[in-house]
């Protein structure tokens, strides 16, 4: 009996320290005070959280928007080429610009200034195409040295930010005297911290960005220089042709 009531004490006293365990374990976190968190952590950036915060904008955006060119300027038509060909060896030179005129892209504006010059020396059509292909790069190319200006403009910024929030430490310490607190320089470390991730996730983004842009572009002028000399072919048995 004695030993059953021992019992039912241990088995009292389990339950209620297994009711204050799970009374004193933390609450979850909730998504607004995660929210609350991330905010807080940005504000402690300093105001140079604002300008990676702009230069990510930029960056993201030109990203899609030179993606966005990049891919249309690429879909150039398997067979454009080989209905060019059979246009011109025909004579049906207006069929061959109203079939230009249907592609936007660089191919199909290079081609057509080449058809326009069509009777002229071969050197002065391929100059014609090499300028109008000039421009169609250029203009493919506009905002790539912003991107590669971001990428590595933005580590610096944060690199500044790390040295801006090193020195708020040490001015800190230095007022506080013999009172030297543990916060005074955490403080400034972690404005430090914060700016240098933010410059390092910006310049990586835009950093990568740029590479993989500039590769499509590659393979952009590659389809284009490939095309031209197929289309200067053309025109070079129609003039031999023509001549015979």
């Amino acid at each position: 009996m004695i030993f059953n009531l021992l019992q039912a004490d241990t088995l009292a006293e389990a339950i209620q320290s297994a009711a204050e365990t799970v009374t004193a374990a933390p609450a979850p976190v909730q998504p607004t005070q995660m929210n609350e968190s991330l905010w807080s952590m940005f504000n402690m950036g300093g105001p140079l959280m604002w300008v990676l915060l702009a230069l990510s904008i930029l960056a993201i955006y030109l990203i899609g928007r030179k993606w966005w060119l990049i891919n249309h300027a690429s879909k150039i038509d398997a067979n454009f080429i080989n209905d060019i060909r059979d246009y011109m060896q025909q004579g049906k030179i207006k069929s061959a610009l109203t079939l230009c005129s249907k592609y936007d892209n660089p191919v199909a504006r290079m081609v057509e200034s080449g058809i326009i010059r069509k009777d002229r020396p071969i050197s002065d059509i391929q100059g014609a195409i090499e300028n109008v292909g000039n421009v169609e790069v250029a203009r493919l190319e506009k905002g790539l040295p912003i991107l590669a200006s971001i990428a590595g403009g933005a580590p610096m910024i944060g690199f500044l930010g790390t040295v801006m929030g090193m020195v708020k430490a040490f001015f800190n310490m230095s007022k506080a005297g013999n009172n030297i607190d543990i916060t005074l320089l955490s403080d400034g470390i972690y404005t430090a911290m914060l700016t240098t991730v933010g410059g390092l996730i910006v310049g990586i983004i835009a950093y990568f960005g740029y590479n993989w842009l500039t590769s499509k572009v590659s393979d952009l002028v590659y389809k284009m220089e490939s095309s031209t000399i197929q289309f200067i072919d053309i025109v070079i048995n129609n003039q031999t042709e023509e001549k015979q």
